[in-house]
């Protein structure tokens, strides 16, 4: 295979550890499926567009970072979860840069690199998915089951959870280190080192994870957690509940639209794999494009939560400002205005009664 036909094949092998295409197990010399071709413009256009994510996400999410820690003092239990979400979100941002390089020039980094970056991305990934599963437990507890000082009278319960999601996550993103260096066809992947014997089961394990902890947990977690605090709100007279609600449900709808196209689509590639469907060039061709689409999707996630809670969250606006205007960037009328427009009964936190 020539030169001109290899970037359809690092398209989809760069970002392995999501959409764990696997061309290895072709006969390249004869494979009919494998002469599509992906124009160079388009891993320029990649490149740019996971610059353009990561600069908005470290931005961002650095901005919640330092709104949720000025106001610590106040801080919730939910305020906890978004902390380590962000801190989440921006490390996962901080590896794009590297990714973004190697869709045009292919991995420069070196080996060691290439484990810490894999690495770094997928516990990142486990997090942030798990995190948001916990704020809607949270939410939960503290709306349905009428305990809103959970987090404050049990601070460590909250903790040790953020202790564990890290954890899992960090267990479950172990496989990634199997990748390292593979030079193919004159240019150097960042990719699985594996055996044509082992490469079967370890897909099949791989993904079936992937697909139960890293999304159908969560998932399950929240449609349960959202579905009964919704219908227990409706039950009530007031709407500061309600209100609350808003940058949550927000966040969750944002996961399943970055997140759930990709799931699906790689839950589909593993049923053709695994010859549950019937494989033709044309499918392979257009799941391989829908893969490389729903990837990119999902990685603008990292900068979606702190665009929500500016548009969404008037507690946000307000305490972003209040932090502002203590380093002398904005003026007292700015800082005035913006407290009038928030209760003084839901002083607390990011996620409080009014947002």
């Amino acid at each position: 295979m020539d030169s001109s036909n290899f970037s359809h094949y690092d398209y989809e092998d760069m970002f392995e550890n999501y959409s764990d295409l696997d061309y290895s197990m072709l006969d390249l010399s004869t494979a009919p499926c494998m002469h599509t071709s992906i124009d160079n413009w388009i891993n320029v256009m990649l490149a740019a567009i996971y610059s353009l994510v990561c600069l908005l996400a470290v931005t961002g999410n650095v901005l919640v970072l330092l709104v949720i820690l000025h106001n610590r003092r106040s801080i919730s239990s939910t305020d906890v979860y978004l902390l380590h979400l962000a801190t989440a979100d921006l490390l996962f941002a901080l590896t794009l840069p590297f990714w973004a390089v190697d869709a045009v020039s292919g991995w420069v980094f070196g080996d060691a690199m290439c484990k810490v970056i894999s690495m770094l991305q997928e516990v990142n990934f486990y997090s942030g998915i798990l995190l948001l599963a916990c704020i809607s437990v949270d939410r939960y507890l503290a709306i349905v089951r009428s305990a809103q000082s959970h987090g404050r009278k049990r601070p460590w319960m909250v903790k040790l959870a953020c202790a564990i999601v890290w954890l899992v996550a960090l267990l479950l993103s172990l496989p990634v280190l199997y990748k390292g260096e593979l030079i193919y066809d004159r240019r150097i992947l960042c990719y699985e080192n594996l055996d044509a014997h082992s490469i079967d089961n370890w897909r099949t394990a791989t993904r079936f994870v992937r697909h139960v902890m890293g999304f159908l947990v969560p998932l399950a977690a929240m449609v349960f957690c959202y579905s009964v605090t919704v219908w227990k709100l409706c039950q009530t007279k007031g709407f500061q509940k309600q209100k609350a609600m808003k940058v949550v449900i927000a966040v969750v709808l944002a996961f399943l639209a970055c997140m759930l196209p990709h799931n699906v689509t790689v839950f589909v590639d593993t049923l053709m794999r695994s010859s549950l469907i019937n494989q033709t060039c044309a499918r392979r061709d257009h799941l391989d494009k829908a893969i490389t689409a729903t990837l990119t999707l999902g990685y603008t996630h990292s900068c979606i939560n702190p665009i929500l809670y500016a548009f969404i969250g008037v507690k946000f606006r307000r305490n972003l400002v209040k932090l502002l205007a203590s380093k002398g960037l904005v003026s007292q009328s700015v800082q005035a205005h913006y407290k009038r427009s928030v209760s003084t009964s839901s002083e607390s936190g990011l996620i409080a009664a009014t947002i």
